[in-house]
């Protein structure tokens, strides 16, 4: 199992990513692009980036500069719980509300009021628990 945010591990998200048609064919019918960053609150950077092209994850690695249009941030326990057991919709809402979710780039009220885009960003981390990540 590779560990959390690593290369390897971002890599098999993309792969999952593209493999699930509820996540990539459903942001590919709103044309959905954008550069995607991850890491943990106190950092000063992200630790990894996912780039979407039209739905499909066509890049992932770690981070080295790329201007994120969603940078999302937690600690490295909440990011392992959500791993192990995956936020719905209420928990996301919950997460985002009390602080342990951050969004330093990126609206994520706009999102999460936009169905086309809430499902799929849910679901997205579902397949964080569906590859699994080592602390």
């Amino acid at each position: 199992m590779a560990k959390l945010f690593s290369d390897a591990w971002i890599n098999e998200l993309k792969d999952a990513w593209n493999n699930d048609s509820e996540v990539s064919d459903k942001l590919a019918d709103i044309n959905f692009s954008a550069t995607i960053t991850c890491g943990f609150k106190n950092d000063d950077k992200p630790t990894c980036v996912f780039i979407v092209d039209n739905g499909k994850a066509v890049s992932a690695g770690l981070y080295d500069g790329q201007e994120p249009t969603w940078d999302m941030r937690a600690s490295e326990d909440d990011w392992m719980k959500w791993v192990n057991k995956p936020l719905g919709m209420t928990g996301m809402g919950m997460a985002y509300t009390t602080g342990k979710l951050k969004f330093p780039t990126g609206d994520f009220k706009q999102m999460i009021k936009t169905p086309s885009m809430a499902g799929p960003f849910i679901k997205s981390f579902a397949l964080m628990h569906k590859i699994g990540a080592a602390a």
